[in-house]
């Protein structure tokens, strides 16, 4: 079971990978819109709760995706987060796991005693091409961070990560398509060549979701979205075959 803490919702689009966004998508289909940011007044001190028996909801050893559906260094959040930054500390027994596009703005967005980094936060770049990965990543590893993912995702061309893993700073690399309507292409070849990149550095990879467009072989696939976790499967046999 996958479970996720979004201590605030909504986001402002800011770069290519944002074009056909999810949370939009899925926000407008009940007439909310995604643009406006709040905090979450029922959730955000999900990490603290206890269900009825006194047990913690999120369970002690837990990978919680933290922010999906904002981005944790926006803005627009900056009130919030000193609290979520507490609340990250009392649960030291979770990872955090939390995604950005914004990792410009995490040097200044940390907390006092962040030093070297806190060992239950993983902060993972989202890099959709190559352009956002050349931006963003030589940031990332200047970064005081114990833990660093790559999100590959929506992936929308071929990229070579290879002088970033080379660095040995990046534990995994997770890959996937875009989804839902008006989604853009992901072509295999694409995943296939950043499986092999993690191979040579001895990096973790993982092939998450196919996309809504998916090329394999030369033939283009129209995939529902809730298909997508298992056409991915499939095509990890074809990975670890590389």
């Amino acid at each position: 079971m996958r479970y996720q803490w979004n201590p605030w919702h909504g986001c402002q689009k800011c770069s290519p990978g944002c074009k056909n966004c999810y949370v939009y998508y899925l926000d407008q289909l009940h007439d909310k819109d995604a643009s406006e940011i709040t905090k979450s007044k029922t959730n955000f001190h999900l990490p603290l709760k206890k269900d009825k028996k006194g047990r913690d909801k999120i369970p002690s050893g837990t990978e919680l995706a933290t922010c999906f559906t904002s981005d944790f260094f926006l803005k627009e959040a900056d009130e919030w987060r000193k609290e979520a930054w507490e609340i990250i500390k009392k649960r030291r027994d979770i990872q955090f796991l939390i995604p950005t596009k914004r990792i410009e703005r995490f040097s200044e967005c940390i907390p006092s005693d962040w030093e070297d980094g806190y060992e239950n936060v993983i902060i993972a770049v989202t890099c959709e091409n190559q352009k956002c990965a050349d931006k963003r990543l030589p940031i990332f590893l200047n970064c005081a961070i114990k833990h660093r993912y790559i999100f590959a995702s929506p992936l929308l061309e071929a990229i070579d990560f290879s002088k970033y893993l080379k660095t040995r700073k990046i534990e995994l690399i997770s890959v996937g398509g875009e989804s839902y309507e008006n989604a853009r292409l992901c072509d295999f070849d694409w995943i296939k060549q950043i499986k092999k990149t993690c191979d040579i550095y001895q990096v973790k990879f993982s092939f998450h979701q196919t996309g809504s467009n998916f090329k394999k072989d030369g033939k283009i696939y129209k995939i529902k979205h809730h298909e997508e976790y298992e056409q991915a499967k499939k095509g990890k046999k074809t990975l670890e075959k590389l």
